[in-house]
């Protein structure tokens, strides 16, 4: 083979252009890679759009208003729980019938100080009303449900479940209350979580009487107590208000006189509550 200039270049002519092909094929081979990650990273991503969306869509946070939820619960045939007395239903009481006292329990379950309250001083309650110190009428109220910076119908919808409980037993709504104020269950204030029935007939399974109990499961998802529920909650606005003797949830009144401190709120101590009950029985 001849080595004269004119072959020598000849070479490297072909050899740049050689170089030129390979380095099209590599960077053609590049946007290909490149091209397919992203295409493998927007469906990843679309994957997990999807799985958000499907993890929040129909949730327990899709507010029922609470007008609505009382234009439904007219249409509904008005049903007094059984265990109450008064008009309409409206008086609930525990414990012995003889006690010579009573003290009523102001609450709204979605009250975030009332569920306080019945995590500490709950047990309280129970073993006074227990012994026959007194005995408790309760007082339950949905006034939450109005509240303009929260809404929803997560307090009506549990009352009415309070009543489908206290249908069964008194013991059963005690354990009922107490299950939808604890710690593990009861939501932030702004989640209207009770409005959803999935989540009040998912709590009742801690309650024995309530778990598996058709008839019970039945009358939430029913709202049989609907109506009644809008009846305690008409009551309990006769006594709790701005322009009332009880300013907000928890209150309470041991033989008709406010049982609290100055600003009538209810102790949230076990001690301070019983030296506060003692105390009002004295006089």
């Amino acid at each position: 083979m001849s080595n004269s200039p004119q072959n020598r270049g000849a070479a490297r002519e072909r050899l740049r252009a050689e170089r030129e092909r390979q380095a099209k094929k590599d960077k053609a081979r590049r946007r290909i890679l490149v091209g397919g990650a992203v295409v493998a990273t927007l469906a990843a991503a679309a994957g997990i759009g999807i799985a958000v969306a499907n993890g929040t869509n129909g949730g327990k946070n899709t507010k029922v208003s609470s007008a609505d939820w009382e234009t439904e619960a007219k249409n509904r045939p008005f049903k007094q729980p059984a265990n109450t007395t008064g008009d309409k239903g409206t008086a609930v009481v525990i414990g012995k019938p003889d006690a010579k006292n009573t003290l009523e329990v102001f609450e709204d379950m979605r009250c975030p100080v009332c569920a306080g309250f019945e995590q500490n001083v709950g047990a309280t309650v129970e073993k006074d009303v227990k012994d026959g110190k007194y005995k408790a009428r309760y007082l339950l109220g949905t006034f939450l449900d109005r509240n303009p910076m929260i809404k929803g119908s997560g307090s009506k919808n549990a009352l009415s479940a309070l009543g489908a409980a206290l249908n069964v037993s008194p013991e059963a709504f005690v354990q009922y209350k107490k299950a939808l104020f604890s710690a593990e269950n009861h939501p932030d204030e702004q989640d209207d979580a009770f409005s959803d029935d999935a989540k009040l007939l998912a709590v009742a399974k801690e309650v024995p009487a309530l778990k598996g109990n058709a008839a019970f499961e039945k009358d939430v998802k029913d709202g049989t107590f609907d109506q009644w529920a809008l009846e305690m909650s008409n009551n309990f606005d006769k006594f709790v208000g701005a322009d009332k003797p009880l300013k907000g949830t928890p209150g309470l009144k041991l033989d008709g006189k406010v049982l609290g401190n100055e600003r009538g709120q209810a102790p949230q101590a076990p001690q301070a509550f019983t030296a506060m009950v003692d105390e009002a029985l004295k006089k």
